[in-house]
C-alpha cells in the first residue's frame, strides 16, 4: 500500500514528461499500478478487520472445515507466498478424507486439493493465498500452548451452523465408541461420543455449541488433565446420531 505522497511524486514525474519504465525504476513501483493511478489515485478504503479478506463460498462447509482444522490442521507457509492448508485424516477412515476434500473445494473452488500419503494418515492439503485470512487462529506453536478465540464474522457462520462445526471438531478429534458396564450379574452396552483435545479453549468451542444444540455433556479427566468430552445420556446420543453419527 502506497501513501496518497508517493502516488503524487510519481504522477509528478510522469507530468513532466518521464516515461513510465523510467519513473518505474527510479521508485521501485510497477508500472501496472502507477498506471492505475492515473485513474484513481486515492488509496482504496482498507479492508474492516472483523470480516475475512475473502469469504467462504459455502459457509456450512466452512464451518465443518473449521472444526476439522482446529482438530487436525495446519497452515504453513510456502516459500514464493501463499499458505498450504493441511489436515490430517487416518487411513482408517476414507469417507472422511473425501469428506475433508469435498468441503475444502466447497470453501474455495478456485484452488487444488490433493491427498499426501504419510504413514497411517493422508494430508488432504490444498495451496492458497487466503487460508491465514480464513483461520486466523494459525499461528506458532501448538495450538494448545497459545489462545484460540473465533473471530465474529466465525462466530456468525458457527452460530448458523453449529452441526456442521460438531461434525468436523468430532470428526477430527473425536470418536463413538460402545461402553459396557454390568448390573445384576448382566451385561449392558450403550453408546457414548467422546471428544478430545488439549486446548482448553477448542473444548470450550465444542461444549459451548454442544449446549446451543440441546447436548448436554460432562468432562472426564484424563489423570489431572480434563482432556474429554463425554456425550452418554441416552436422549443426547440420539441427537448427536442425528446429526453426526460415526466416522467411517
Amino acid at each position: 500500500m502506497y501513501d496518497l505522497a508517493t502516488r503524487k511524486h510519481a504522477l509528478r514525474l510522469l507530468g513532466d514528461g518521464r516515461s513510465l519504465n523510467s519513473v518505474s525504476k527510479e521508485t521501485g513501483i510497477s508500472r501496472a499500478a502507477i498506471r492505475s493511478w492515473r485513474v484513481r489515485i486515492e488509496p482504496l478504503p482498507r479492508l474492516n478487520q472483523s470480516q475475512p479478506c475473502t469469504s467462504p463460498t459455502d459457509r456450512a462447509a466452512y464451518s465443518y472445515l473449521l472444526g476439522l482444522y482446529l482438530g487436525d490442521g495446519c497452515i504453513s507457509s510456502h516459500p514464493k507466498g501463499g499458505h498450504y492448508l493441511r489436515i490430517a485424516c487416518a487411513d482408517a477412515w476414507p469417507g472422511l478424507i473425501e469428506e475433508c476434500r469435498a468441503a475444502i473445494l466447497a470453501v474455495r473452488p478456485a484452488d487444488r486439493v490433493y491427498v499426501l500419503q504419510r504413514q497411517g494418515c493422508v494430508n488432504v492439503t490444498s495451496y492458497g493465498r487466503h487460508w491465514t485470512c480464513l483461520f486466523p487462529q494459525h499461528g506458532p506453536g501448538k495450538k494448545h500452548e497459545r489462545r484460540i478465540v473465533l473471530e465474529g464474522w466465525q462466530q456468525e457462520i458457527v452460530d448458523a451452523h453449529p452441526w456442521e462445526f460438531l461434525r468436523g471438531l468430532l470428526h477430527s478429534d473425536g470418536c463413538r465408541v460402545t461402553n459396557w458396564t454390568v448390573r445384576n450379574g448382566k451385561r449392558y452396552e450403550y453408546p457414548r461420543y467422546f471428544f478430545t483435545n488439549k486446548s482448553d479453549d477448542i473444548r470450550k468451542l465444542c461444549t459451548d455449541t454442544l449446549a446451543k444444540v440441546g447436548v448436554r455433556w460432562t468432562v472426564l479427566a484424563r489423570g489431572s488433565d480434563p482432556l474429554n468430552v463425554s456425550i452418554a445420556r441416552k436422549d443426547c446420543v440420539a441427537l448427536m446420531d442425528a446429526h453426526i453419527g460415526p466416522k467411517y
